[in-house]
């Protein structure tokens, strides 16, 4: 979140939607939290709920590799983020 500010105009500078470059961030980000070793959804969710987070990690893999393909068409297909709002003409 502390490099969105940092990125915006280089982003304005190749032509990508700011609402589109703001989704990338935050599916991105998800993913990130998500990720093993140091996803911190992970370790909340083990300590809140008396789970090994070894356990854990073999049941995000599947969300994980979905959430993989998600970032993959949210970055490169943008009339996915922002397809509804051109339809509405903003």
């Amino acid at each position: 979140m502390i490099l969105t500010p940092l990125i915006v105009p280089l982003g304005l500078a190749y032509g990508i939607d700011p609402v589109h470059l703001g989704i990338i961030v935050l599916v991105n980000l998800e993913l990130g939290f998500l990720l093993p070793p140091v996803g911190l959804n992970l370790f909340l969710s083990s300590s809140r709920f008396g789970v090994p987070i070894t356990r854990l990690y073999r049941h995000v893999v599947t969300p994980l590799l979905i959430l993989g393909a998600a970032v993959l068409l949210v970055t490169y297909v943008p009339a996915i983020s922002v397809g509804v709002l051109h339809l509405l003409g903003k």
